[in-house]
């Protein structure tokens, strides 16, 4: 009897990631498709089962040796009934029964969880967790978003919402507006979006002659990536920029591992590509921030798996739920 396969499913506003998973955790086809948010959204699970079926069908494989499908899903999710309760950018403004839509189409058991949540989970199974049960993922992206693991399980909350680290309130008052509502939330500061828009205040209101000042004149823009380039060139004002974004940053985690006392902290999205220029001043200000106990234990380090991080978590989604 073949092996059974795992589908893990990362639904995006943009993309669709779709893998076909070992029960070892080894992607084995992966690809991808457009989410297609017309009609309110209506068709993202009939294509995500066509997709299905269409690589099955191409690679000569049976949907018997599928065992199920784990979806990550943009937004808070009610774990057990699969209910996502609000995506906007996929046209979902009401509780969407995303679970319910996905069996239907793929007859196939599925589990639906948010996205941050998966990608936690893809770290501690495979990648920078390395087995780790008590971690928090940090995704550093356009946005910023959490996923809190204890014991083994990712934290829920009564409403589905924990681990929204993103707005954590990181400035005591004021800050910047934050598109949940709030000002001063994290995610206005460690995002991709934050980081450029502390370093454009920098660079119009402390004009210089550094690296950084001429990607800025010469184009009129600056992307995070400037920001880290110059930082590593030893630029005063991206590195001004840098410490502001570890110091807010630092602080944040240091409140969540104190709180938590978690084994590691992953930093993981596309901010966190910056490396050591970021993770070395996040170190120093977390240090400086967390309950010695803490910071004797606590990991701080970059994830691993990249855009894997969230098909492979939510196909361990659906290993979970075959174990118990």
């Amino acid at each position: 009897m073949a092996e059974k396969w795992l589908v893990g499913v990362d639904l995006g506003g943009t993309t669709t990631k779709l893998a076909f998973i070992s029960l070892y955790g080894e992607i084995l086809h992966k690809w991808e498709i457009p989410t297609d948010v017309s009609n309110e959204g209506k068709n993202i699970t009939v294509n995500i089962a066509k997709a299905i079926d269409a690589k099955l069908e191409e690679i000569g494989h049976s949907k018997s040796e599928i065992l199920g499908i784990g979806m990550g899903a943009p937004g808070p999710v009610d774990l057990a009934t699969g209910v996502i309760f609000e995506a906007v950018n996929l046209g979902w403004r009401e509780p969407y029964p995303l679970k319910d839509l996905l069996e239907v189409e793929t007859s196939l058991p599925a589990v639906v969880d948010n996205d941050a949540n998966c990608a936690a989970l893809g770290e501690m199974w495979k990648g920078a967790g390395n087995g780790a049960k008590d971690l928090v993922c940090v995704t550093l992206g356009t946005g910023v978003g959490g996923g809190v693991i204890t014991n083994g399980n990712i934290v829920h909350g009564v409403s589905g919402a924990a681990g929204e680290i993103g707005h954590i309130t990181s400035i005591a008052e004021g800050g910047a507006p934050c598109n949940c509502g709030k000002t001063g939330c994290l995610e206005t500061i460690a995002s991709a979006t934050g980081i450029v828009r502390i370093a454009v205040e920098l660079l119009t209101s402390h004009p210089s002659e550094g690296v950084l000042s001429a990607v800025f004149n010469e184009t009129g823009i600056v992307t995070a990536k400037d920001v880290f380039d110059a930082a590593q060139r030893r630029d005063e004002l991206a590195l001004k920029a840098v410490n502001t974004v570890a110091l807010h940053l630092g602080i944040a985690l240091a409140n969540i591992a104190n709180t938590l006392n978690p084994e590691k902290i992953v930093l993981g999205g596309g901010v966190s590509k910056a490396g050591a220029v970021l993770l070395d001043p996040v170190k120093e200000q977390f240090l400086r921030h967390s309950f010695p106990r803490v910071a004797q234990s606590t990991e701080i380090s970059i994830a691993t798996l990249g855009n894997d991080a969230g098909v492979i978590g939510a196909a361990w989604l659906i290993k979970k739920m075959e174990q118990n």
